[in-house]
C-alpha cells in the first residue's frame, strides 16, 4: 500500500512539473497591435513591421497612417489605438493630461504615464519637381517669388503639422497666407503625402514637405528650414491608456528605439532622439 501511494505521489509530482512547464512554454494569445502614425512615417514603419513581426510571433501590427490632426481627432472620438506617433508635439499634447492646459484645452487624458518619448526629428524641406522648372533654389527665393505671384506652392492644411510648420515659415518671411491663397499662389493637401504627390506630378512648382518624404519620393530638395524659421520638427510617441495590449504596446515602442529601427529611420533622413518626457 505504501509503495502504491509513493508511486501515485511520484506520478502526481511529474504531472505537476509537466503542466507547469507546458504553461511556461505555451504560446501567448495572438495580439493585433493598432498603431496610429503620421503619414510621413508610412515607408519606414511599413518596413519595420516585417522586422518586428518576425521577432514577435503572434503579434500583428496594424497601421493607420494620416495627418496627425486627423489621427488625434479619431482617438478623441473613440477609435481603437494602442500606440500614437505624431509628427508634432502639438497633437500629442492635446491628448496628454500632463501637457500645458493652454494646448490641451479639452483636458483630454489618453497618454499612458511614463511611456511618452521624443522619438525622431525631421526637417521641413522645400522640394521641387524633376528638372526644377522655375529654378527655385532656396526659401529666400521662394518668398520673393510668392510675393510676385510667379510660383505655385503646395502646402499642408492648417490642421496638418507640415502645414503648421509652413505657416511659421510664412511668418518668418512676413508672408500673408490669405493673400497668397487669394491670388492663387498656394494649393493645399490634407496630409504630407498629398503635398508630396502634387510635387511629384509637377502639378505645382514646389512644395513644403518633410525631408524624409522627399527622399522616399525621390524628389530634389533645394533647401531645408532652420529651427529659427519653424522650430524643431519633433515626432513624439506614446502608448495610449485606452490600450488593451499594454505589454505588447510597450514592447513595440521599445523596438522603435532599437538599433535596427534607428538604421531604418536614419536611411531616409530621420534623426533618432529617444528622449523621455515631452517638449
Amino acid at each position: 500500500m505504501k509503495k502504491t501511494l509513493k508511486t501515485l505521489l511520484c506520478v502526481l509530482c511529474a504531472l505537476t512539473l509537466c503542466l507547469g512547464a507546458a504553461a511556461e512554454t505555451a504560446p501567448k494569445e495572438p495580439v493585433e497591435l493598432i498603431v496610429f502614425a503620421a503619414a510621413s512615417m508610412t515607408e519606414t514603419l511599413t518596413e519595420l513591421k516585417a522586422l518586428y513581426e518576425a521577432e514577435h510571433p503572434g503579434v500583428t501590427v496594424v497601421y493607420n497612417f494620416d495627418s496627425s490632426g486627423t489621427l488625434k481627432t479619431q482617438i478623441e472620438s473613440g477609435a481603437e489605438c494602442d500606440v500614437f506617433i505624431s509628427a508634432s508635439p502639438k497633437q500629442m499634447n492635446q491628448l496628454d493630461i500632463n501637457a500645458d492646459p493652454a494646448v490641451n484645452t479639452a483636458g483630454l487624458d489618453f497618454v499612458l504615464a511614463d511611456t511618452r518619448i521624443n522619438l525622431l526629428e525631421n526637417k521641413v524641406a522645400l522640394a521641387v519637381p524633376e528638372g526644377n522648372p522655375k529654378a527655385i533654389e532656396s526659401y529666400d527665393a521662394l518668398a520673393e517669388s510668392l510675393k510676385t505671384g510667379s510660383v505655385l506652392l503646395a502646402m499642408g492644411n492648417s490642421d496638418v503639422p507640415v502645414g503648421q510648420y509652413t505657416q511659421k515659415i510664412f511668418a518668418y518671411y512676413g508672408l500673408n497666407e490669405e493673400e497668397l491663397a487669394a491670388k492663387g499662389a498656394i494649393t493645399y493637401g490634407s496630409n504630407v503625402k498629398e503635398v508630396t504627390t502634387q510635387v511629384s506630378e509637377a502639378a505645382v512648382d514646389c512644395g513644403i514637405i518633410y525631408a524624409t518624404d522627399a527622399f522616399s519620393a525621390k524628389l530634389t530638395v533645394v533647401d531645408t528650414a532652420t529651427a529659427e524659421m519653424c522650430g524643431q520638427v519633433i515626432y513624439p510617441a506614446a502608448v495610449l491608456n485606452i490600450t488593451e495590449n499594454e505589454e505588447a504596446a510597450r514592447e513595440y515602442l521599445a523596438f522603435l528605439t532599437s538599433e535596427a529601427a534607428d538604421a531604418v529611420f536614419e536611411a531616409v533622413g530621420f534623426s533618432p532622439m529617444h528622449e523621455k518626457k515631452p517638449e
